[in-house]
C-alpha cells in the first residue's frame, strides 16, 4: 500500500506517477492497477472493477492490443492488473474529472500527449456505437420476422419522431453525411439512440406487433417518448444537442496518443 502522505500530500501529489512503475523480466514498464487506481482516488472494489471494465472495453474498441496493456496479476493472494502507461490514461480519461486526483491524472497525461483535447472526448462513445449496430442487426432480424418489408420506411419514421425531421434533414442541419449521423453524436444522443433501438425490438416481441403499418408506428411511438426523455433530462431536444468529434478521428487520435505516451 502506498503511504498516504505520498498520495495526497498536495495538489502536485499526481507528479509522483512516475514513482510507482515497475518493470519486468522483459524490460516492460507497467503500474499495478491497485495503486494506481488509489492514486486517483479509488479505494473501492466495485468502483474499481467498473473502472478497469470500461477499460477494457475501449481498448476492444480502438482495437489495441489488449495483453500488452492490460494483463491480470496475482497481488499477495488478490487479483490484480498490470496496466501500460496506455492503459492508465484511457482509465483517466474515462473517470470523473471533477475530483482533483483525476484532473491531476488528466492534466498530466495531457502534458505527456500535447492533446489536452482528447480529455473532453469520450471513449463509451465507441462502445455505445458499437451496440447500436448490433443492436439493429437484431432489429432487422425481427422485423423481419413480423411483416416488414420496406426497411427504409421503417427506418425513417423514427426520425420523424424522435427529431421532428428526417434523416436527411437532420444531415443537411448539421451538415453531415446522412449515413454517419450517429458516428458524430456525443454520448448522451447515442445512448437515447440504444435505447430506442433495444425498446423498439422489446415492444414487438412483447406485443407481438405484426405487418409494415404497425410495426413503423411502433418505431415511431418509442422515438417519442426517446425524445420526451431527451427533453426532460437534457433540457433540450435532440436535434438541438452538438455534434462531436467524428468516432473515426477520435479513434484515431486516441491511437496516435498511444504513441506519443511510448
Amino acid at each position: 500500500m502506498i503511504p498516504d502522505t505520498q498520495l495526497h500530500h498536495s495538489d502536485s501529489s499526481f507528479l509522483s506517477f512516475e514513482d510507482f512503475r515497475n518493470i519486468d523480466e522483459h524490460w516492460n514498464i507497467y503500474w499495478r492497477a491497485s495503486i494506481f487506481l488509489i492514486m486517483i482516488w479509488y479505494s473501492e472494489l466495485k468502483e474499481q472493477k467498473k473502472l478497469i471494465d470500461k477499460t477494457i472495453k475501449a481498448l476492444l474498441n480502438l482495437e489495441v492490443d489488449l495483453y500488452e496493456n492490460i494483463q491480470k496479476t496475482d497481488n499477495e493472494g488478490t487479483v490484480d492488473y498490470k496496466l501500460s502507461r496506455y492503459a492508465c490514461y484511457l482509465m483517466a480519461m474515462n473517470w470523473d474529472s471533477k475530483i482533483r486526483q483525476v484532473a491531476q491524472a488528466q492534466n498530466y497525461f495531457a502534458e505527456q500527449t500535447l492533446k489536452i483535447d482528447l480529455l473532453s472526448q469520450d471513449p463509451d462513445r465507441l462502445s455505445i456505437r458499437n451496440e447500436i449496430s448490433d443492436g439493429n442487426k437484431s432489429l432487422a432480424k425481427t422485423i423481419a420476422r413480423h411483416g416488414v418489408f420496406d426497411y427504409s420506411r421503417f427506418n425513417i419514421a423514427w426520425y420523424e419522431w424522435m427529431y421532428n425531421m428526417t434523416n436527411e434533414e437532420l444531415a443537411q442541419r448539421r451538415n453531415i453525411n446522412k449515413e454517419k449521423l450517429l458516428d458524430y453524436m456525443g454520448r448522451t444522443e447515442l445512448a437515447a439512440n440504444l435505447f430506442r433501438v433495444t425498446q423498439t425490438e422489446e415492444r414487438i416481441k412483447s406485443q407481438d406487433i405484426k405487418w409494415q403499418a404497425d410495426l413503423e408506428n411502433a418505431h415511431r411511438q418509442v422515438g417519442k417518448e426517446v425524445r420526451s426523455f431527451v427533453q426532460i433530462n437534457t433540457g433540450d431536444t435532440p436535434e438541438n444537442l452538438k455534434p462531436e468529434m467524428p468516432l473515426n478521428e477520435m479513434k484515431k487520435e486516441l491511437k496516435d496518443a498511444k504513441k506519443a505516451l511510448i
